[in-house]
């Protein structure tokens, strides 16, 4: 069977998301890094509209990158519905400042039929662990054409 989602989001590696159906998406501004089924890595730059108070990633902007990518990794599994997130645990666990790369890599652990449990690392440049998330995606009615 050919995965045209997964084939189109390898063919993004490189390039920064602009045109993405999510709006959130596109002002997180993520590029891809590495795409396979079940796994994805995006980078980020923290902008200072990205920071807390004490100049230091939000934790709201943490959540929003760790749940989108594994909304696009779940996407890519070319799924017959949309799945939309139903829980989502983050530890926070180190700070990155504005203008600091971060990287996103998330995993499939379970591809159910109705059910999709995904994890994130959110690293800095030097792969140190910042935040780490689970979420538990669930099939809608919506088709995901």
């Amino acid at each position: 069977m050919d995965n045209r989602n997964l084939q189109f989001f390898r063919s993004q590696i490189g390039k920064a998301i602009e045109n993405s159906p999510s709006p959130l998406g596109n002002w997180l501004n993520g590029t891809f890094v590495d795409v396979n089924e079940g796994e994805m890595t995006l980078s980020f730059r923290v902008r200072k509209e990205m920071t807390n108070p004490v100049g230091i990633l939000h934790g709201g902007a943490a959540c929003a990158i760790i749940d989108d990518v594994m909304g696009m990794t779940v996407y890519a599994l070319d799924k017959e519905f949309v799945y939309v997130t139903v829980s989502l645990t983050v530890d926070f666990l180190d700070n990155a400042r504005e203008g600091e790369t971060i990287f996103a890599k998330t995993k499939v652990i379970r591809n159910g039929r109705t059910l999709v449990n995904v994890e994130c690392h959110l690293l800095n440049e030097a792969g140190k662990m910042l935040a780490k998330g689970t979420s538990n995606l669930v099939a809608t009615r919506i088709p995901a054409g």
